[in-house]
Parts: structure tokens; C-alpha cells; sequence
């Protein structure tokens, strides 16, 4: 079982710099890939990021490449995501999951967080 926590949405100013975290409870967070995914109102849970479970590979959906950068402490079973230049269509709710897979799609994770709001105005 593994228990997951975001912290760190908030509000921001389109340009600026928002980084929102992911601690986990459980022994078993660094043997799991971990994701983000946002929901903004109205629209379906979408894939952010990805990363293995040692850190090495890291996959991204194509809006945010370059602009958002996903990591994680083993040490502190924390997930983060740094997310810069933010664009009021990056308003959303940020989830992070947990997998035994590396993967892109909501249905290879198997364990979720509550979510933290993140909104960019113009």
C-alpha cells in the first residue's frame, strides 16, 4: 500500500513558478514509478509526467516539455514536480499516482492522491 499526499498548488501569475510535491507513505514508494496528472474543470484526467522508479527515465506530454520537470528523493519518498513559465491553460488539478509500471495512461496506476489545486492567471 502505498498513501500519497500533494502539497504546494496555489496561485500564480502566468510566466511565473510553481513547484507542487508528492510525499508518500510505505515502504514500497522507491520500488514504484511515480506520475503526474492534472483534470481541469470540465475535461478529462490527463497525463504530465512520468518517472521510473530510480529516477533515470522520465517522460513528459508534449504541452509541458521543456517547461515542467518532474523528480524524485527516494531518501524523503517525495515526488516533485517543477513546473515553470506556467500558462493559464496549465490551470488544473494536479494528481500524483503511483505504479509498478512506467506508463502514460490513468489505468497503470495504481494508487492516488486527494490532488492540489494549481491555477495560472493572465
Amino acid at each position: 500500500q502505498v498513501q500519497l499526499v500533494e502539497s504546494g498548488g496555489g496561485l500564480v501569475e502566468a510566466g511565473g513558478s510553481l513547484r507542487v510535491s508528492c510525499a508518500a507513505s510505505g515502504r514500497t514508494f522507491s520500488s514504484h514509478a511515480m506520475g503526474w496528472f492534472r483534470q481541469a474543470p470540465g475535461k478529462e484526467r490527463e497525463f504530465v509526467a512520468a518517472i521510473s522508479w530510480s529516477g533515470g527515465v522520465t517522460y513528459y506530454t508534449n504541452s509541458v516539455k521543456g517547461r515542467f520537470t518532474i523528480s524524485r528523493d527516494n531518501a524523503k519518498n517525495t515526488v516533485y514536480l517543477q513546473m515553470n513559465m506556467l500558462k493559464p491553460e496549465d490551470t488544473a488539478d494536479y494528481y500524483c499516482a503511483a505504479g509498478t509500471g512506467l506508463g502514460k495512461v490513468r489505468a497503470e496506476y495504481d494508487y492516488w492522491g486527494q490532488g492540489t489545486q494549481v491555477t495560472v492567471s493572465s
